[in-house]
């Protein structure tokens, strides 16, 4: 509701905040009211807990508040690097709820207590944004205070009955009921907060408000200490007593809560963590925590083989796993071998380096494994001892220990693999065809599983064999589904599949007798009989809230003997980056799941897709000038890939909002619907426009191409016939015309590696290869003078280009910059070739797993 600006106050020399109410909102009553009351509630709150009120004024027309001014960051931009350490949870609560005290003491109650309005400073936690505060109709007795805010007339209420105010996520049973909330009120807010300040996890999360809402009202999260081992225990009582569904039920003030979390900090919960007056605590205080995760690493690998022996009953146990110094998770790339002694895991490092790494258990570090930059999807052969991946658009293999790097077959855009004990590994090469198997050792590709066109599959993916080797499961996915998807289960050497369950991500096949699957954004796991492929039972939770993305991969691995590790999460955010043609960085213009960018011929407006927490994905426009974005489609379904038209007045884009994909276009400023301009069963994704209107290249896959794509062409005119312009045995795709449309660049695998070649339009015949060293994504410049490319170290990468009539004169590549962050796609040029913007992936996402050990004992008391 309000705009705040940086100061400076002239009179007293010292840096102000101010806070102004915007004129279209000055004009509404209700946010004049809203404004008036926040100046009232903090004018009369002076606390080193609360963000302090200058000054409160008017002019011409514009109401202001001038603030103290903090230095920091917010409590819910701290977040997003995951959970805070015990002892900050600890000391930035107590002072939380210190500031609540004071205010609760004053007969104000916040009713938006939140991560974003809780600024982290040096000198502690500062409560901010009362906006939504109001006077209480009882004041602490023993306080000798009274209310300082005007309490409402009845005829003009500033929060009608009924009405639901404040942050879905936060808020307590008797608000979202629109019932009168009083001081403890807040004090589940600060249950809430003090959750997510722990686990890095929301107590009350869902997809939708109303989700949100009954997880509030019913369910309770899980304790802390189950998901961060080195949580206080004493902690969840604390939190516990916050959230506790009855306001009688919780604790009565701000003030209660403040002496536990002191009291827990001094030791008294017996967790493990000294007074805060010990110097020497804090000195080695990192050490401690480091040397407390190693030893509980240590117990793991040398006491489960113990634990899986003896008679006795076996104890679930929690462990936190950090990434490698400097390195970053990705989430969705883990694999722990069957022995449960190993983990292969993919991490990025600072500068978007990405390669595969392994750690022994028992050990307290990882090890990088040379040759697999860029791995990605690991998964283990039988014996524990070789590693299987993807990278390059290859399937590769390498030795735990390092060494032994062998390619065994193409894989241009793989969706996993699995390995039996015979040395046969089961993959799928592309994400639009069947299953394959080569051997482990090298050799010819067979085709596994086809297609089944009539009822419009278009994917096989994440196999995973059974621990019989000879049993496997698999994921279908038809007319690009975004929803539950089902999981079969057949046999090696077998034509026939069994419907086995529907699933949200990838099967777990490696605990014997049971099926893992994820169902919403829960891992579940059921009983499960290989031989007949058959469940049995009934499902149980194992992981609540699990990363996973619109793959259909998951944020999990399992080995056979009672191991399980996990990443809390979803898909995973992208920001946008401007950078100059010499790699230095810019503004960022968003954060969300983007994925394709492109800009209007003007470079005034981007077009971009981006998905959702429910696996669909939308097209948005964002006025770059105005920093504005609005909606372009709108639909559960995968709507991707606009491009615009040379006039800037319409975009193309493929969309399987009916079962299979299909091109569509519609005017850029959204005035009429959507037109239909071709379908067919084939899978099809738009790259670019041509300059005379009349055509749009497209990426084509069908059933019959095994994975393998080619570049068609689609006239905008006629009976929008579509044909082939390139089509071979190679993969062929991200065509781009020449700002004449004389060419037409695209990237090709015919060499081995993706390389960028220039074939004339409308004949290809005259063809030239751009790069030398590998290539994809090419972009011309304005002028056609220039095209751009990311070479297969990730820089993007220029080449001068010289029409000769009907010839091409080819520079030499030059690098002109690499981003500093793992790329999603390549970075896209302005028009004028002067920017890049870099859809890129935040490394602060994921610095922790957890690993679960004996995850399955709780299923077996059932």
């Amino acid at each position: 509701m309000g705009e705040v600006y940086r100061a400076r106050d002239t009179r007293l020399d010292r840096t102000v905040a101010i806070k102004v109410l915007p004129t279209f909102l000055s004009e509404r009553p209700e946010a004049k009211q809203r404004f008036d009351r926040e100046a009232k509630a903090i004018s009369s709150l002076q606390h080193p807990n609360i963000c302090t009120l200058f000054d409160v004024g008017s002019q011409n027309g514009t109401d202001y508040l001038v603030m103290e001014y903090l230095e920091g960051e917010t409590l819910a931009d701290r977040l997003t690097r995951g959970p805070l350490p015990p002892e900050q949870v600890l000391k930035y609560g107590a002072e939380i709820a210190e500031g609540l005290e004071r205010a609760h003491r004053s007969g104000i109650i916040h009713r938006d207590l939140k991560p974003g309005n809780i600024m982290l400073t040096k000198s502690g936690a500062k409560l901010m944004d009362f906006g939504l505060a109001k006077a209480s109709n009882a004041v602490d007795p023993t306080s000798g205070l009274t209310a300082t805010l005007e309490t409402p007339q009845a005829s003009h209420p500033l929060t009608a009955a009924g009405t639901i105010v404040g942050t879905f996520h936060y808020m307590a049973p008797e608000q979202v009921e629109g019932k009168e909330a009083d001081a403890r009120s807040d004090i589940f807010s600060l249950g809430a907060v003090l959750y997510e300040m722990a686990s890095g996890q929301r107590a009350f999360s869902g997809k939708s408000h109303a989700s949100i809402v009954a997880a509030i009202l019913a369910s309770e999260p899980q304790p802390v200490s189950s998901m961060q081992p080195m949580s206080p225990p004493a902690l969840d009582r604390v939190i516990k007593g916050c959230l506790a569904k009855d306001p009688d039920e919780r604790w009565q003030t701000a003030h209660d809560v403040k002496l536990q979390l002191q009291w827990i900090a001094e030791g008294g919960s017996q967790a493990g963590i000294p007074a805060p007056v010990s110097a020497r605590r804090r000195l080695s205080q990192n050490v401690a925590w480091t040397a407390a995760a190693v030893f509980a690493l240590a117990a793991i690998g040398f006491g489960t083989a113990w634990m899986l022996r003896s008679a006795s009953p076996r104890r679930t146990m929690r462990v936190s796993i950090v990434a490698p110094e400097g390195n970053y998770f990705r989430p969705t790339d883990l694999a722990l071998s069957p022995d449960g002694t190993k983990l292969a895991f993919a991490a990025s490092d600072a500068n978007g380096k990405t390669q595969l790494w392994v750690r022994s258990l028992d050990s307290d570090s990882a090890q990088p494994l040379s040759g697999t930059d860029g791995g990605a999807q690991p998964f283990w052969s039988w014996d524990s001892r070789t590693v299987g991946f993807f990278a390059d658009g290859k399937m590769k293999r390498i030795e735990a220990s390092g060494g032994g790097l062998q390619v065994l077959a193409d894989a241009p855009t793989p969706r996993g693999g699995t390995w039996n004990k015979d040395g046969v590994i089961l993959f799928a090469p592309t994400a639009a065809a069947g299953l394959s198997k080569v051997s482990a050792s090298g050799g010819t590709v067979e085709q596994l599983t086809a297609l089944d066109t009539s009822k419009n599959e278009d994917s096989h993916r994440w196999p995973c064999f059974f621990p019989d080797g000879k049993h496997f499961a698999f994921l279908v996915r038809s007319g690009l589904s975004t929803g539950a998807v089902p999981i079969y289960g057949s046999l090696l050497g077998s034509k026939d599949k069994t419907l086995i369950t529907q699933t949200n991500g990838k099967p777990g096949c490696d605990q014997p007798g049971l099926l893992l699957f994820v169902r919403g954004s829960n891992l579940m796991a059921q009983p499960f009989d290989e031989s007949s492929l058959k469940l049995s039972g009934e499902p149980t939770p194992v992981v609540e809230q699990l990363g996973r993305d619109y793959t259909f991969t998951a944020a999990y691995a399992a080995s056979s003997n009672g191991l399980l590790i996990a990443h809390g999460g979803g898909i995973s955010t992208s920001v946008l980056t401007w950078y100059d043609r010499t790699g230095k960085a810019g503004a960022v213009v968003g954060n969300d799941n983007f994925n394709v960018i492109r800009f209007s011929p003007d470079g005034k407006t981007l077009a971009t897709s981006i998905y959702d927490n429910s696996g669909g994905e939308d097209i948005w426009l964002f006025d770059l000038e105005r920093s504005v974005r609005s909606r372009f489609t709108f639909g559960q379904a995968l709507s991707d890939d606009p491009v615009w038209s040379p006039d800037g007045k319409m975009i193309a884009f493929d969309s399987n909002r009916t079962g299979s994909y299909a091109i569509y276009q519609k005017p850029a400023n959204g005035t009429q619907k959507e037109e239909l301009v071709y379908a067919d069963p084939a899978v099809k994704f738009t790259t670019c426009w041509s300059p005379d209107g009349k055509y749009v290249l497209m990426d084509w896959v069908s059933s019959q191409s095994q994975g393998k794509a080619s570049i068609y062409v689609l006239p905008m005119f006629g009976d929008h016939k579509a044909y082939p312009l390139i089509s071979n045995d190679f993969n062929n795709t991200y065509a781009q015309f020449s700002p004449d449309g004389k060419w037409v660049a695209y990237d090709s695998n015919e060499s081995g590696k993706d390389e960028i070649y220039a074939v004339a339009f409308p004949d290809p015949k005259a063809r030239f290869q751009v790069s030398t060293a590998g290539g994809s994504n090419a972009q011309w410049s304005h002028d056609g003078k220039e095209l751009y490319y990311t070479d297969l170290d990730g820089k993007v990468t220029a080449v001068d280009i010289t029409e000769r009539g009907d010839s091409l004169e080819i520079g030499k590549p030059h690098a002109l910059w690499q981003p500093r962050l793992q790329p999603v796609v390549p970075p896209y040029a302005t028009p004028d070739g002067k920017r890049f913007l870099a859809t890129e992936m935040p490394l602060q996402s994921t610095s922790r797993l957890s690993l679960i050990v004996n995850w399955d004992e709780a299923l077996k008391k059932k």
